[in-house]
């Protein structure tokens, strides 16, 4: 029997708006105590009227551009009705039948930088508004296990996007969602911090058998029983949830025992299963009516006010393009939108700075765009990311301008500075935000000119070393790059690594 998963995904985004969704509640989330940031409205006092919030509404629309849906004109909110200690009225402000964004799509790719790197594209068949729950906090054991309600979470502005069943791996669902999560945060709409609850997802999942002769009928439209699998706050949590409930309903499918209810099952990350909690409700089950206190809403004047700016794609894609880089490079880039702004802005500097010393100084030649795109982003996101990650330094808070960046690259090109003493200069950048130039002047560590004296102390590093010496004469090529390092290590990193072997091969070959 060979199975397949079709797996869909919905995904709550919280909404970085001033206020609440339908009250004036400052949006602070949870950094305020527990049951401090609420009011009647949002608790759900009788003879409170709830207003709608534009600037959420707003939000949703910009999602809904973004993932290329159609967006509504025509709109409205909705009761849904059930009854949990986290909502506070009985029922939740939602929308139904008429969503703010329908029927769009996120190409996204998968395993980018292997062999088997393929993009594959995922309908969005929805994006709907509607209020947060509030959140429940359990402590406690057995007798004296509690659970207490914080209500200040209650009423956040949230979207909730739904994708076609059209995902296939754990690893599709997981590329998806990082995909989203970036998407938000280029939108400027929200953080997307899973840890936090920004952003939370959950997980469908079905298995369907895949015919040996496939049938005239499109078997790959049939749907089976889904589950749906709650509580998946990381991208982990979501790949290694949807790995086991593969593993479990191939098992039911085999046993002849194939999943005939929707359920719903929590996801325990100790102990890596899920759990069975409920049977899965339907829509009929929330008796969805018409939000009475809120009027329809007519949001075709909207459409041409709401603008996308440039998304990650868009913006790799560009990069690709503009600077040379590689895919792998500018997804790195591009995946920190603050660390592409800097990028940006480098490379804009480093123009700038190459051409002006190459005018002045005809030993320095231009730097062509190959060299400019090695320079910025070795230097970028592998040197400075090691100082970043040692200082725990943050691009957003680092002292290192673009333009002083810039002219770093623009010294290591035209040979004033070696590559080790470069990134001593880099670390001290980094913690004073001062310039390169002045530096390498206060310490000393400009690249040695004179050859003359690189000669005589590779002379003195072949005197000093007999061993080596032997073990180049023996035929171990290696014992050279020893040697490069002595001079270096003389030199105080000032000496020109590839002169200086070259000047060693030089010397020893005359022995």
């Amino acid at each position: 029997m060979k199975l397949e998963p079709v797996i869909g995904l919905e995904i709550h985004v919280q909404l970085k708006t001033k206020t609440k969704m339908f009250c004036s509640c400052p949006n602070r989330g949870e950094l305020d105590p527990p049951n401090t940031n609420i009011c009647p409205t949002c608790v759900g006092h009788p003879g409170t009227l709830p207003n709608i919030n534009q600037q959420a509404v707003e939000f949703g629309l910009k999602i809904g551009k973004a993932l290329n849906c159609q967006l509504a004109g025509p709109s409205k909110f909705d009761r849904k009705n059930y009854f949990y200690p986290d909502l506070p009225k009985g029922y939740q402000i939602s929308q139904f039948d008429l969503p703010v964004a329908e029927h769009g799509e996120l190409v996204c790719r998968v395993n980018e930088g292997r062999d088997d790197e393929r993009e594959f594209k995922v309908g969005i068949t929805r994006a709907h508004m509607e209020e947060d729950a509030a959140k429940l906090h359990h402590s406690g054991t057995g007798e004296g296990k509690v659970s207490l309600v914080d209500y200040n979470r209650g009423g956040t502005p949230l979207v909730e996007i739904v994708s076609e069943p059209d995902l296939r791996t754990p690893a599709e669902a997981k590329a998806f969602l990082q995909e989203l999560r970036l998407m938000m945060r280029y939108l400027g709409v929200s953080n997307a911090d899973m840890e936090k609850g920004n952003l939370r997802c959950d997980a469908n999942i079905s298995m369907r058998q895949i015919p040996d002769d496939p049938p005239n009928e499109d078997w790959t439209t049939k749907l089976n029983s889904k589950t749906e699998i709650k509580n998946l706050n990381s991208f982990r949590s979501v790949e290694r949830a949807l790995e086991y409930e593969i593993k479990r309903q191939t098992k039911l499918w085999l046993d002849g025992k194939q999943p005939t209810v929707e359920t719903t099952r929590g996801w325990d990350d100790a102990r890596g299963v899920t759990v069975q909690q409920r049977t899965k409700e339907g829509s009929s089950d929330y008796r969805y009516f018409p939000e009475p206190d809120l009027p329809p809403m007519d949001l075709a004047d909207m459409h041409e006010t709401v603008t996308v700016g440039e998304l990650p794609e868009a913006r790799r894609q560009r990069f690709m393009e503009e600077y040379g880089l590689s895919r792998a490079d500018a997804k790195t880039m591009c995946d920190q939108e603050a660390l592409a702004d800097f990028a940006e802005r480098v490379f804009s500097e480093l123009s700038e700075w190459s051409s002006s010393v190459a005018s002045s100084d005809d030993k320095v030649a231009e730097l062509t765009p190959e060299r400019k795109s090695k320079l910025v982003s070795g230097w970028l996101l592998t040197k400075l990311a090691g100082v970043m990650a040692e200082h725990k330094m943050d691009i957003r808070t680092i002292k290192i301008t673009p333009e002083n960046f810039a002219e770093l690259l623009t010294m290591i090109h035209a040979n004033k500075v070696t590559g080790p003493n470069a990134l001593v200069i880099l670390d001290e950048m980094a913690q004073t935000g001062a310039d390169p130039s002045i530096i390498m002047d206060e310490k000393n560590l400009g690249q040695m000119g004179n050859l003359d004296e690189l000669r005589t102390v590779a002379k003195e590093a072949i005197a000093n070393n007999p061993k080596a010496v032997e073990d180049w004469k023996s035929g171990k090529e290696a014992s050279v790059q020893f040697l490069v390092g002595q001079v270096m290590k003389v030199t105080r990193g000032k000496a020109p690594p590839e002169e200086a072997r070259t000047i060693l091969e030089e010397e020893l070959k005359n022995l």
